[in-house]
């Protein structure tokens, strides 16, 4: 995967005004596009789409701070039809307009060329199961929140807050399948999202595909397969992020599976307020 990463980053630098067909690039390397989004943006901290954005506007604001006598030209040059659009997207990583950057030379910022490495010293001790499952079906109270990275997320915290006790309760009492107990599930969220996308959060249990659900009660429905179940215990939320972290930058890259389409899920075990034990449960099939 470290060799995928770094062949894509040589794709986007010869392929500076063209479309990347990022699905044909992933089949070429034995994996998918989804995988590759995935990987992608928990290394590089940003989102493929973004990477691209910053690396195109870096060298359209190097030629503009040249003196290029025609903006359209340079937009038309790396992936715009519009002067419109281009100065749109200029401003955003520049922060000035592109008639500015070729009148004054800047001030310019810069997206360095990616270069991505993997670390053999294997920082973060991962207990890991593969399990299979039949159709996993979830259900609970979902709502709309936007993606935090790090830190406690408080439109989650709202809607937890919101669920009386006794629907815990009910929650729990339905709960018949694997994971059992009040899971945190993740869906909805596009595999390179930037943080601030809004997702999916239900918080619910799993039930067998056959149970009946109650009419005032969301459902979300995942395809038969394998899931990887990542064990961490420690501060909340310090250690389920860092372990998000860590499956990116140090399990999958050496591990024979890569990531499908599915939500994530969190099984807390034990929960203080400040502290966890808990599991995470990734969508996975072989690599």
């Amino acid at each position: 995967m470290i060799g995928t990463l770094n062949a894509l980053v040589d794709l986007v630098e010869r392929s500076a005004g063209e479309e990347l067909d990022i699905a044909a690039f992933a089949h070429g390397q034995g994996t998918t596009e989804y995988h590759l989004r995935r990987m992608f943006s928990a290394l590089a901290g940003m989102p493929l789409s973004e990477y691209v954005r910053r690396r195109r506007m870096t060298l359209a604001g190097a030629e503009l701070a040249a003196g290029a006598p025609n903006v359209l030209d340079v937009a038309v040059r790396h992936g715009y039809g519009s002067i419109e659009a281009f100065g749109r997207a200029f401003r955003a990583v520049h922060g000035i307009s592109a008639t500015d950057a070729r009148r004054d030379g800047g001030p310019l910022r810069t997206q360095p060329t990616l270069r991505f490495r993997l670390s053999v010293e294997g920082s973060t001790q991962m207990d890991v199961t593969i399990t299979a499952l039949p159709e996993l079906v979830l259900v609970g109270h979902a709502a709309q929140v936007p993606l935090i990275h790090e830190g406690v997320n408080p439109r989650i915290q709202e809607h937890i807050a919101a669920i009386a006790p006794e629907e815990h309760a009910r929650l729990k009492a339905l709960s018949d399948a694997e994971p059992r107990g009040i899971l945190a599930v993740t869906a909805d969220v596009a595999p390179d999202a930037p943080e601030g996308t809004t997702l999916t959060y239900l918080h619910g249990v799993a039930v067998q595909s056959g149970t009946p659900v109650p009419d005032d009660l969301d459902v979300i429905r995942v395809d038969a397969g394998s899931w990887a179940v990542f064990s961490a215990k420690g501060p909340f939320p310090e250690t389920l992020q860092n372990l998000w972290a860590a499956t990116a930058t140090e399990w999958f890259p050496s591990n024979p599976w890569r990531l499908r389409p599915g939500p994530s899920i969190v099984r807390y075990l034990e929960f203080t307020g400040t502290h966890a034990s808990c599991e995470l449960w990734l969508a996975v099939e072989a690599a």
